[in-house]
């Protein structure tokens, strides 16, 4: 599947315009979102306006290495997946899955990394409820959109994950080819999960610490 006419699908007669289609389709697709990580971000900017002492003392307990750590796999996943698009235009197979796999180990060092970040704040019962250490009470309210915000955040990144997967795995098998416009629908994707990120880290890590 090596021809350019093999990329294309009905009802489209031209590969630019499939991409463009694709790409398109995907920013409607993601509008919904930001609207969604939108509205959590104001949340947690109202809720800091009136308690932004409860929120320092609160974000200062938030594990710092771990959230740097995660940022750097995160800014990485991004490079390897547009170095993916880039061997996926240019019809080079096996750099193409060679790439896609990196982003894929990647994301799943990220969930490891976040699972063990998790399991440190269970253990210092850092989840809202009547074990709750941190004091003010408002403390709770950073905590409680800590776990929302990037739980939600893991869920997306897994749901990339596992495109990422069937894509690699559909590319492998030539049943896609990789110029189509398949690529460039995950790599929006995948930023876009990367972007919302980039948010999340100075919001929850940085604020105690400034």
């Amino acid at each position: 599947m090596t021809d350019l006419s093999d990329a294309l699908q009905e009802p489209w007669s031209d590969l630019r315009l499939q991409r463009e289609a694709v790409g398109l389709g995907m920013w409607f697709f993601l509008a919904s979102e930001v609207l969604f990580f939108a509205a959590l971000f104001c949340s947690y900017a109202v809720y800091r306006s009136f308690n932004a002492e409860a929120f320092r003392i609160a974000a200062a307990h938030t594990k710092l290495i771990y959230g740097s750590i995660n940022t750097a796999l995160l800014l990485t996943s991004s490079l390897t997946m547009t170095i993916a698009l880039r061997a996926a235009t240019a019809r080079l197979q096996r750099m193409t899955l060679f790439f896609l796999g990196l982003t894929v180990l990647l994301g799943l060092a990220f969930l490891v990394t976040k699972g063990l970040e998790y399991y440190g704040d269970i253990e210092e019962h850092l989840i809202p409820g009547s074990t709750f250490p941190l004091k003010p009470a408002a403390t709770e309210i950073f905590w409680a959109l800590y776990w929302v915000m990037t739980g939600i955040h893991a869920i997306h990144l897994t749901a990339g994950i596992g495109v990422v997967i069937v894509v690699m795995l559909l590319f492998g098998r030539e049943i896609v080819p990789v110029q189509g416009s398949t690529m460039e629908g995950v790599a929006i994707y995948w930023h876009f999960v990367d972007t919302v990120w980039i948010f999340l880290y100075p919001l929850i890590y940085l604020g105690g610490r400034t």
